[in-house]
C-alpha cells in the first residue's frame, strides 16, 4: 500500500471528531484497491480505521507520485482482515495492511497535487513529507468542495485493473452529477449540519449548480459574440434560449437567498439552543448541590432524634457536636478534598473534607485501598484517583468518587504500575503524566478514553520525569520538575493539543523534584520541592504570555510532597516534609498583593505524599 509512520500514524481525534480518513497506496497497489473497491492501512492504524463508519468521506494518497485521490466513502465500517490476502503477490500471504474498509466511489474527480491539498492539511504534517492520516470536518469539508470545483472540468475517463498509465488524472465511475443537478432536487438541511456541510448539502449543491450556469453562459456568450458574414449576431438577446438561461439565473439566486435566510435561521436557533443548554447544565450542577446539602441536614436531624430516645446500654449516642460540624464544613464556601497520604504512622485510604476558614475537617468515604503518591483529577464535579502506592508497591489501579452521593467507583486500570506520577484535566480528558516504578522513570502519558474503557497512550513527554508536577492552562497540559534517574530537573515542557507536541519552555532557576503547583489568575505558581540537597520554600511563577519564569514570595517553612489547591482566589499548601522524616503539620495561605500566612494547625492536615483539590 505504500509507506507509513510508524510510532506517529495517529492524532487520536475521539469518535465525533473524525471527519475522514485517508488511505495510502502506490503505483503497485491501486490497481487493486479500486478493482476490488478496499482501502488498507498497517494494524497500528486500526486505533482509527475502527471508528470508520458508513457514509464517512475517504481519500487515497498515491505515494508514488504524492497525488490524493477521490472522492470515495466507507461502504462498511472499519474491520481488520476483510480481505486477509490483499496487496500480497500471489493472495496467498497475510497481508500487511489488515486495518481496512470497503469502499464505493462517490463522484469522478481530478486528482490533487500535493501544492493543492497541502494547505488543507498542513496541521497534519509531523515531519516535511509525513502527514496524519486522521481528518477533522473543517479539513474534510475543505478537501470535498476542492475536489467537486474539479468535478466538471475534466474528460470522464474511468480507470481499469489495466490501465495503469493515467492513474493520475483518472476519474472514477459514479453517479450522473450532471444529470443530478438537471433533476433541480435539493437536500434539507439538518440542524447538526448547519457548520459542518458535506458534499451532498445543499450549500455545495448550490455551488455545482452555479459552475454548471457559469459553463453554460461562458458557452452562450460565445455564440452571441459570433458574427455571421452580414456582421450580425447569431443569438440576440430575446433569443429564446437567452431568455431562458436569464430566467434560470433568477431563480437560482431567488433560491441562494432563500437557503441563506434558512441557514442564518438555524444558526441562530443552534446559539439559543446552545445557551440554553449552559444554563441547564448550571442548574442541574446547582440542584446536585442543594441535594447534597439537604441530605446532609436530613441526617443530622436523624441524629438529633436519636439523641432523644432513652440511652440504652451498650448503645452509643452519637455526638451534637460532630453534628454541627459537619453542618457548618457543607455550609462553607472553600473545601478542599485531602486524599489519601501518610501521617507518621500509616498509609491512609482516608478521604477528608477541609474547610480552611472554618479549621474543620469531616471524614467522608474511605477509597477502596491506602494510597501515597497518587495522582488527582476533577471531570464533570467526580474526582478521579490514580497510580501511587504504599511500602514500596506501586498500583496501576484507578477510582473515582462522586460528591453528591459519597460512594467510590472502580474505573480501567492503567497500562503499568505507576506512582509519583502527575495528573490533570483537559478537553474533558484525563491525562497521567510521568511517574515511575521504583526501578524506571517514565517520560509517557497516558489519557482515560471513556468511550473505549481504558487509558490510552498519548504523546510522551520530552524528558523522564518522577515526581514531577503537572497543570492545565489555557487549553495545554504543562509538566515541571521532576527526577529523570539521575538528576533533579529545572526544565519544563508544555503539551498544545493543536500542535499535538511536546514544546520546552524557558527552565525554572531552581532544580525541583515532589513540588506542588497550581494555577492562579492565569500563571503557574510553583511551590517548594527538592532541590537534589533539602527542601526548599521558594516560589517561582510562570507568565505563559511572558514565556519566563519569576521569583515569587517564598513560603514560611519549606515544603516537598505536599498537596495545594486554589479556593476564593487563594492557594493554600497543606503538610508536606520539612526535611528527612520531619511533617509539616500546618497550612499557608497566599494571596497576591498579601503574601504568605500561616493559619491555624489542623490533627488532619498532618501528612505527607498526599494529594489535594478544591471541591
Amino acid at each position: 500500500m505504500g509507506s507509513y509512520y510508524g510510532s506517529s500514524s495517529t492524532r487520536n481525534l475521539w469518535k465525533n471528531q473524525l471527519g475522514g480518513v485517508v488511505f495510502g497506496c502506490n503505483i503497485t497497489t491501486i490497481n487493486e484497491c479500486l478493482y476490488k473497491k478496499l482501502f488498507g492501512l498497517p494494524s497500528s492504524h486500526f486505533m482509527y480505521v475502527k471508528k470508520i463508519e458508513p457514509g464517512l468521506p475517504l481519500f487515497l494518497f498515491n505515494y508514488t507520485d504524492r497525488t490524493l485521490l477521490g472522492l470515495f466513502e466507507a461502504a462498511s465500517s472499519g474491520q481488520m482482515n476483510i480481505d486477509p490476502c490483499a496487496w500480497t503477490c500471489d493472495g496467498s500471504q497475510k497481508t500487511t495492511y489488515p486495518a481496512q474498509v470497503q469502499i464505493r466511489v462517490k463522484m469522478r474527480c481530478k486528482a490533487l497535487t500535493e501544492n493543492q491539498f497541502k494547505p488543507i492539511i498542513v496541521n497534519n504534517y509531523h515531519t516535511q513529507n509525513h502527514f496524519w492520516f486522521e481528518l477533522d470536518h473543517d479539513q474534510t469539508n475543505q478537501l470535498l468542495c476542492l475536489f467537486t470545483s474539479q468535478a466538471f472540468t475534466c474528460p470522464h475517463t474511468t480507470l481499469t485493473p489495466h490501465n495503469t498509465a493515467r492513474h493520475t488524472t483518472a476519474f472514477f465511475p459514479s453517479m450522473d452529477v450532471t444529470g443530478h443537478l438537471k433533476s433541480g432536487k435539493s437536500f434539507p438541511i439538518n440542524i447538526n449540519q448547519v457548520k459542518t456541510y458535506n458534499a451532498t448539502t445543499e450549500k455545495d449543491v448550490i455551488c455545482m449548480k452555479l459552475k454548471e450556469l457559469a459553463l453554460k453562459r461562458n458557452l452562450m456568450n460565445n455564440k452571441i459574440g459570433e458574427k455571421n458574414e452580414a456582421g450580425r449576431s447569431n443569438l440576440s438577446k430575446n433569443h429564446p434560449m437567452v431568455v431562458q438561461f436569464i430566467e434560470k439565473v433568477e431563480e437560482l439566486m431567488a433560491f441562494k437567498a432563500t437557503q441563506k435566510d434558512k441557514t442564518r435561521y438555524l444558526e441562530e436557533k443552534t446559539a439559543i439552543l446552545e445557551q440554553n443548554l449552559a444554563k441547564t447544565q448550571a442548574e442541574i450542577k446547582k440542584l446536585k448541590g442543594m441535594l447534597l446539602q439537604a441530605e446532609t441536614q436530613d441526617e443530622i436531624k436523624k441524629r438529633k432524634g436519636m439523641c432523644d430516645l432513652p440511652k440504652q446500654e451498650g448503645c452509643e449516642v452519637p455526638q451534637e457536636n460532630d453534628d454541627a460540624k459537619a453542618n457548618e464544613i457543607n455550609l462553607a464556601d472553600d473545601k478542599i478534598l485531602l486524599v489519601g497520604g501518610y501521617d507518621g504512622r500509616s498509609w491512609l485510604s482516608s478521604l477528608d473534607c477541609y474547610s480552611p476558614s472554618q479549621n474543620l475537617t469531616v471524614s467522608l468515604n474511605p477509597m477502596n485501598t491506602g494510597r501515597c503518591y497518587a495522582a488527582i483529577s476533577k471531570l464533570d464535579g467526580d474526582l478521579f484517583v490514580f497510580g501511587g502506592g504504599t511500602c514500596g508497591q506501586w498500583f496501576d489501579t484507578a477510582e473515582s468518587y462522586d460528591p453528591v452521593v459519597d460512594r467510590w467507583t472502580t474505573c480501567p486500570p492503567l497500562n503499568k504500575k505507576n506512582g509519583s506520577l502527575a495528573g490533570a484535566t483537559m478537553n474533558d480528558k484525563i491525562f497521567a503524566v510521568g511517574g515511575g516504578d521504583g526501578v524506571d522513570c517514565y517520560s509517557t502519558v497516558e489519557m482515560l478514553d471513556f468511550d473505549v474503557g481504558a487509558w490510552l497512550p498519548t504523546r510522551s513527554m520530552l524528558e523522564k520525569r518522577f515526581a514531577l508536577a503537572a497543570a492545565e492552562l489555557n487549553g495545554a497540559l504543562y509538566a515541571i520538575g521532576g527526577y529523570d534517574g539521575k538528576n533533579y530537573l529545572r526544565t519544563a515542557e508544555r503539551f498544545d493539543p493543536r500542535e499535538h507536541s511536546w514544546k520546552r519552555i524557558e527552565s525554572m532557576n531552581t532544580p525541583r523534584g515532589c513540588p506542588s503547583m497550581v494555577v492562579l489568575n492565569e500563571k503557574l505558581y510553583v511551590l517548594g520541592g527538592y532541590d537534589g540537597k533539602a527542601m526548599v520554600s521558594t516560589v517561582e511563577i510562570y507568565d505563559p504570555r511572558r514565556g519566563s519564569w519569576v521569583f515569587g514570595e517564598p513560603m514560611n517553612q519549606p515544603r516537598g510532597f505536599s498537596a495545594a489547591a486554589v479556593v476564593k482566589d487563594s492557594i493554600y499548601i497543606i503538610g508536606g516534609l520539612r526535611s528527612g522524616d520531619d511533617i509539616n503539620d500546618t497550612v499557608e495561605c497566599y494571596k497576591e498583593g498579601q503574601g504568605w500566612e500561616m493559619t491555624n494547625a489542623n490533627d488532619a492536615c498532618r501528612r505527607c505524599f498526599l494529594s489535594a483539590i478544591a471541591l
